[in-house]
């Protein structure tokens, strides 16, 4: 059942990439790319590394994802169709990708080895002993040490993030642009005599 959840993360995750580079938009690339680390996520409270999800959540969802979206709301990049440049730079980023492809899959067929004691693939079941001993998990133990000994640094840096994202909203601010005041000529001119304080 595990293996099936986790093969449908990553085919979420491929198709969301896909959009991530495919998208005109660039901030529906970044909504796409928060996506993608939300599935990431998953995927790894599914492997029972519940500190690396949190760290995946509050890092890369919750920093630089939001970073990314504040840099290109504050430079305003047009929408431009780029049909003509992606047709001319395809041979050579497809050439690129297929050399990473396969530098990828030799990483993983001679890094990961088959379990010796097994005789299938799909058994290759990992025992965690560590959890069978102690029943606390990381995030039981993260919490109890960060909620009592370091709980002022954890306000402290939670106080410094909320003046950054503010401090972030209003520099994507639009400014109050003050109207200049304009001399309009024709009013001036077509003045009747009726029409002037006299002091």
């Amino acid at each position: 059942m595990y293996d099936i959840i986790i093969t449908i993360f990553f085919i979420l995750m491929i198709f969301n990439s896909f959009l991530i580079i495919t998208s005109k938009n660039s901030v529906h690339s970044v909504l796409f790319l928060v996506i993608n680390f939300i599935i990431t996520t998953g995927i790894l409270l599914i492997l029972e590394r519940e500190f690396l999800a949190l760290s995946f959540l509050i890092i890369y969802v919750g920093a630089i994802s939001i970073l990314f979206l504040f840099v290109i709301m504050m430079l305003d990049i047009k929408v431009v169709n780029s049909t003509k440049d992606l047709l001319k730079y395809f041979p050579v980023g497809s050439f690129i990708g297929v050399i990473f492809f396969l530098e990828i899959f030799y990483i993983i067929f001679h890094t990961f080895i088959q379990n010796s004691y097994s005789t299938s693939f799909y058994s290759n079941f990992y025992t965690n002993w560590y959890k069978q001993v102690d029943s606390i998990i990381d995030i039981t133990a993260l919490g109890q040490i960060i909620y009592t000994h370091f709980v002022i640094q954890f306000l402290l840096s939670g106080i410094i993030l909320l003046l950054s994202v503010i401090a972030s909203i209003i520099l994507t601010r639009d400014s109050i642009k003050i109207k200049p005041r304009k001399q309009i000529l024709f009013r001036q001119i077509s003045r009747q005599y009726k029409n002037i304080i006299l002091t």
